[in-house]
Order: structure tokens, then sequence, then C-alpha cells
């Protein structure tokens, strides 16, 4: 797996921002963008996306879904870059909301920031890095049923982020409280959309 220890998320958030230009913005643009071989900057980057308000965009929840299951089976596979079929690299995004969704995020990203740090780094290496990817994927399936229960496509998508954060900073600790969080989202999916 590429080392992508010297961006931080603040980083990917400039590196998209960048990118957002005209009326929309592909997939594939924002693939072009981050580069082929960054998986955990894409993968971080759409389940961001997935947790700002610009998941209010109908279907970007199932789309990020798809785009996350697919990053993840080709870090499994072992790919050195990259690839997503055309039917998702063609699809838009409005750079309003997708610039509106970037400046929402800036704070929470800029919190989370301060408490990265490289630790458990052998978490983040085979065989350990396979389990949590093997649940992740298994949360994208659901993913696309969230849409009809509101804010639990966000709640699945945060925990992704704060999956692929620690990949990105090399921490270990942080990948092992996504997994645990990981744990809750059922809870909080019933919770946030049958309670009361």
């Amino acid at each position: 797996m590429p080392d992508e220890r010297t961006h931080t998320l603040s980083d990917v958030l400039d590196q998209l921002e960048g990118s957002a230009q005209g009326d929309s913005i592909t997939v594939e643009q924002v693939v072009e963008k981050l580069g082929h071989q960054s998986f955990a900057s894409l993968m971080l980057i759409f389940s961001l996306i997935s947790t700002s308000p610009a998941s209010a965009i109908p279907g970007l929840t199932a789309t990020v879904a798809v785009i996350v299951f697919i990053l993840a089976v080709q870090m499994i596979a072992g790919r050195d870059s990259v690839w997503l079929p055309q039917f998702i690299t063609r699809r838009q995004i409005s750079t309003r909301k997708l610039c509106k969704g970037i400046g929402w995020l800036r704070k929470p990203v800029r919190f989370v920031e301060r408490y990265l740090g490289e630790r458990l780094t052998w978490l983040l290496h085979r065989p350990w890095l396979l389990l949590p990817l093997v649940l992740i994927m298994g949360l994208t399936l659901f993913m696309p049923l969230m849409e009809v229960i509101p804010t639990s496509g966000s709640i699945a998508s945060a925990v992704i982020a704060l999956f692929a954060a620690g990949l990105l900073a090399r921490d270990g600790a942080v990948v092992v409280a996504s997994m645990v969080l990981l744990s809750a989202v059922p809870v909080a999916v019933w919770y946030f959309g049958f309670s009361g």
C-alpha cells in the first residue's frame, strides 16, 4: 500500500476544494486530483462527503458505498492503483454543495487532527488490516438501504472516514476506535431511525 503519511486530513480537503471548479465535478476528476494510488485519501474524502450536508444529494450515499466497497476490495487484493467503473467515474457532484460540505467539515477535521499520531502501526499491515477492510465492506452493503433512514448513512460514513484517517495518519489506535464504533452502527441506526 502506498505511503501516504505526508497527507494530513486538511490537505485532502484542500486538494478536493482546489479541484471543485465549474458547476459540477465528476468522481473521475476527484480521483485524478488525489491520485490513483491514494486509496486511503479517496476513501476518506468520499466518506467525508457522505458525512457532510452534501449527503442530501439523492443517491450520494449509495454511490459512496459502492466506491468504498470497490476501494476496500482492491486494497485487500493488493492493487497499486485505483480502478472504478465508468458508471461511477461519470457521476457528477454539484461543486456548490461540495464546497459547502467541505466548509462544514473543516472544523471537525481540525479537531480530529490534534489527536492523530503514529501509534500501533503494526495494525496497518497484513494480516491485521484485512479484518477492518472486510468489516467496512460489509457495512457498505447496507449503506444504500440507509438512505431511507435520516442520518444513518452519515453515521456509517463517519465510521469509514475515521478508519481512513487512521490509515493516513498511521494511527492504529484510531483504526481500532473506528472498528469499535462500527459495531455500534446498527444500534445507532435503530435508535435514530426507529425510536420514538
